[in-house]
């Protein structure tokens, strides 16, 4: 995957990042740039409470 460059839409200040599930695969996006998402089998994502 190819990192995107591009720069943040002016029209959203704050990033807003959502996570989904999708047929075993965890994806998780920065709503406010175009491309700007990631995706990883579930079994290599790490729980929430593993982040804390």
């Amino acid at each position: 995957m190819v990192p995107n460059t591009a720069p943040a839409s002016k029209s959203c200040v704050d990033h807003e990042v959502m996570m989904a599930e999708d047929s075993g695969d965890v994806i998780i996006a920065d709503i406010c740039r175009d491309g700007a998402w990631l995706s990883m089998p579930v079994g290599d994502a790490l729980a929430l409470a593993d982040w804390q």
